[in-house]
């Protein structure tokens, strides 16, 4: 008959696997501190990169597309904020900010012809010809992110267009009111601040063909 382990074996066998965890928890943070080192190493490099290549990005679509991939792998999103580090270095928040108009001023234009829906394709070629004076080049990568960050809103006050387009309140609201009247935009007055929300469709990539003078 097999002997059943007594009380000081059975303490032994707990102490053992109290520092098995406790090994294994310290094993965990120095893996954890170690990659949480190497991150902040890196964001460090990617800050530097972006300064001796910020003329490269704001001019080279290309180039700005595979910063943005690098900005991903470690979890930096260069749009999050105008007002931040990178959008004080690169200028890029605004960049997106003024292309994101730009295409609702194309899908407004372009409406009466395809409905409000335009080819993502269609609508570079059009960007890059109300841009042809710019000196930014405009990407089918740079539309997409124009369009996620608009489609993550949804909407504007009044108040916003005011501050970010310099407008008086008038002409902020008459040309909001414009686009309600052209079916383009839907009011929500249910906020507790007491501020219309003006809330937009977002842009499809369904195929069209048009050719509008924008």
């Amino acid at each position: 008959m097999r002997r059943r382990p007594g009380i000081g074996g059975l303490q032994t066998a707990a102490a053992a696997r109290d520092q098995y965890r406790l090994l294994g928890e310290n094993v965990a943070k120095l893996r954890t501190d170690l990659m949480k080192e190497q991150l902040a190493t890196f964001r460090s490099q990617l800050e530097e990169f972006a300064r001796k290549h910020k003329n490269d990005i704001r001019k080279n679509p290309t180039f700005r597309a595979q910063f943005h991939e690098m900005c991903a792998k470690v979890g930096v999103d260069p749009l999050a904020s105008n007002k931040g580090f990178w959008a004080e270095l690169l200028g890029i928040g605004d960049f997106y900010y003024e292309l994101g108009v730009q295409i609702v001023e194309i899908c407004l234009a372009t409406r009466s012809h395809n409905g409000g829906l335009i080819n993502l394709q269609e609508l570079c070629m059009l960007l890059r010809q109300k841009r042809k004076t710019d000196r930014e080049a405009v990407s089918e990568d740079d539309c997409l992110r124009a369009i996620s960050k608009l489609k993550a809103q949804g909407y504007v006050t009044v108040d916003e267009v005011e501050g970010r387009l310099s407008w008086t309140s008038g002409r902020a609201t008459d040309a909001l009111d414009t686009l309600l009247d052209e079916g383009l935009a839907m009011i929500d007055d249910g906020h507790k601040d007491g501020k219309r929300r003006y809330w937009f469709p977002c842009v499809s990539s369904i195929s069209s063909s048009v050719g509008a003078d924008i």
